[in-house]
């Protein structure tokens, strides 16, 4: 733990405390986390490997996907480890210009960063295909960066039990900017491990399946397409999507389905539907057959609606909010006025919900968890920033961002149409030339 804060910049608890009239903390977000796994990596490849040589030393294999944030916390976390070989997919000119020199600058070679000819979606399939794929399996020992790996909700549930000590109240509302719903699940784990949480506000965009679940308790795909779908800006990351999604300027958050519900959902099952049974093994199996009933429903229908009383479950923990593209915006604009501070869109879209959350049930101080440097997301600030008096983008560009642009670039390309043939043939031929080396 205290070789991951060694490597954090600036890693602290920021309070506002001028934002209508009540106290806001922002705290970390993956990259503290993705920190921490790496360095979790490490130490049980040393264990494993003591007295080890050559051949006979145990590797990981890393893959993951990224639509920008997590790929270089991945990148920054693992980058130079021993024994581990690292493979990002992005999807091509689908990230902003940063995200992707942060990624593709990095010069140690046991980074691997893959683009490909398609969406974020794309990279995401591949990823799952990777590690269901028996052939690969065989000759390599694979690892997982994104959300699936559940140290990686481990880490963050940190967060949830460092902001409540900072703040030391009887409850304290989180509010947390929600796309795939890793790091909100986190702050579920905490609330069941003892954090005294008032409630967890899931704060989603424009594409906001989870809020439409928390007022109704319907889990259902919207698509849109064609000029519905179009937003956000496309230097920020806003086309990395499939078809369906909305873009936004929040990108990270524009989802059509949030891989890591389903994980919520097994624990309301358990909660709700085996609770008229007499054992921990059927509980879990009535658990387990319903969810399957939902996702099967989720992929043949597009979609389902769930019992009253796994809807007041949910509701028990959760609230939720549905934050525009416009009001984004004006947060940045409002918290900047008030308190000096550059908030990135997503980060704006958790201050929104916080704000409009604590109007609404006064009384409990909101915790509204950060994502991303708002450097990232140039355009978006910039677009909502442009008129102010005083307000120079360069000013807040962090050191480590200048330059990047002149640094050499290492980049492989995958093709979608080559499937998972080229892509595994890709990773083993690359990881074989790390373990010559």
């Amino acid at each position: 733990m205290d070789r991951r804060c060694k490597t954090i910049k600036d890693v602290e608890v920021f309070l506002l405390d001028d934002i209508a009239d009540m106290k806001v903390v922002f705290s970390a977000f993956k990259d503290v986390a993705l920190q921490f796994l790496g360095n979790l990596f490490e130490y049980f490849l040393v264990r494993r490997n003591e007295n080890k040589v050559g051949k006979n030393r145990s590797h990981l294999t890393v893959i993951g996907a990224t639509s920008g944030d997590t790929g270089s916390a991945a990148i920054y976390g693992l980058r130079g480890k021993k024994d581990v070989s690292v493979f990002i997919m992005y999807p091509t000119g689908k990230v902003s210009a940063i995200q992707e020199l942060q990624m593709t600058t990095v010069p140690e070679e046991n980074i691997h960063c893959l683009s490909v000819d398609g969406t974020f979606d794309d990279c995401q399939d591949f990823v799952k295909a990777l590690f269901a794929d028996p052939e690969i399996n065989q000759t390599q020992m694979l690892g997982a960066v994104n959300s699936i790996n559940w140290a990686r909700i481990l880490a963050q549930i940190v967060y949830y039990v460092s902001s409540y000590l900072s703040l030391r109240k009887d409850h304290v509302r989180f509010v947390v900017p929600t796309g795939n719903f890793g790091d909100v699940l986190a702050g579920f784990f905490a609330k069941k491990m003892g954090v005294p949480s008032e409630s967890l506000v899931v704060a989603t965009n424009e594409n906001d399946i989870l809020h439409r679940f928390w007022q109704t308790g319907a889990y259902e795909k919207h698509p849109v397409h064609d000029s519905a779908a179009q937003g956000g800006f496309v230097e920020d990351g806003a086309r990395a999507h499939t078809a369906g999604v909305k873009e936004t300027l929040s990108p990270a958050m524009d989802i059509l389905v949030s891989s890591n519900f389903e994980r919520l959902l097994w624990y309301l099952a358990y909660d709700v539907q085996g609770s008229g049974t007499a054992t921990m093994q059927k509980k879990t199996q009535a658990a387990c057959s319903k969810v399957m009933e939902w996702q099967t429903d989720l992929k043949a229908k597009g979609g389902f609606k769930v019992e009253k009383a796994v809807l007041d479950a949910a509701k028990a923990d959760f609230s939720s909010e549905r934050v525009s593209d416009d009001e984004t915006l004006t947060t940045i604009r409002e918290v900047y006025r008030k308190g000096n501070y550059v908030l990135d869109p997503h980060s704006a879209i958790g201050m929104t919900a916080a704000v409009r959350s604590a109007a609404a049930r006064p009384g409990v101080d909101s915790v509204a968890l950060a994502t991303a440097h708002p450097a990232k997301f140039s355009n978006a600030v910039g677009m909502a920033l442009r008129d102010e008096k005083g307000f120079h983008f360069n000013a807040i560009l962090p050191e480590q961002f200048i330059g990047l642009e002149a640094l050499q670039k290492r980049i492989k390309h995958v093709k979608k149409q080559e499937g998972l043939d080229g892509l595994r043939k890709l990773i083993i031929e690359e990881v074989a030339k790390e373990i010559d080396v």
